[in-house]
């Protein structure tokens, strides 16, 4: 299969109106539009009978005691995990394209409803469920499509890697509120192709690639 984006080429940086937050000369950064990107695939194999889709963001600093601080940077060797910013099931068998706006259309504090999604799709939780918790301003349950949002003063250009799923079943085999890692195991054995689309993006100036 092939996955690509009228938004932005393999491996360039992914525009800011695509981002939870978008740099700013005066407070380092603020929120954006946070919208999703429209996606377009081919080469569909044969049998396929559903698609899921799964962004993630492998750059995420496991430790936070400097994120996001004006005296401190984020070291580049600390070790990293895996954030999701997009779950997304039960794609029909002859869907090619998502249209821009599908998964998000702004930020919602404490997150936007779910997990039904349109045109018969769900919606699981993206890792702002996790990182917002304890804020109250913004805690919840976020389903759908939520940006990349890279400490301001990290050293690392994160890589934004969606990947779509074409399987062989036509639910992908979940139930109830699922997350990224949830989806991603469950449908091992199902996969009949895959495909990636990685955009970069980053808040600091001298952030390098890892």
């Amino acid at each position: 299969m092939k996955l690509e984006s009228p938004a932005f080429a393999h491996g360039a940086a992914i525009p800011p109106e695509f981002a939870f937050a978008r740099p700013d000369p005066a407070t380092r950064m603020a929120l954006s539009s946070n919208r999703s990107p429209a996606l377009v695939w081919s080469e569909v194999p044969e049998g396929t009978k559903s698609f899921v889709l799964l962004c993630h963001d492998p750059e995420v600093p496991t430790v936070a005691d400097d994120v996001n601080k004006d005296d401190r940077r984020v070291p580049f060797d600390l070790p990293r995990f895996d954030f999701f910013h997009w779950v997304l099931m039960d794609l029909a068998a002859d869907a090619r394209a998502i249209p821009e706006g599908f998964g998000s259309e702004g930020i919602q504090p404490h997150g936007k409803p779910g997990p039904e999604a349109p045109n018969g799709c769900r919606h699981g939780t993206n890792d702002y469920t996790l990182w917002f918790t304890g804020d109250p301003a913004m805690e919840g349950r976020y389903f759908g499509y939520d940006g990349p949002c890279p400490p301001f003063n990290d050293t690392v250009i994160h890589p934004y890697t969606f990947t779509l799923y074409a399987l062989d079943v036509a639910r992908c085999p979940v139930e109830d509120v699922v997350d990224g890692r949830t989806v991603r195991q469950a449908i091992e054995g199902h996969v009949l192709a895959r495909a990636e689309l990685t955009g970069t993006y980053t808040l600091a100036d001298d952030a390098r690639a890892r």
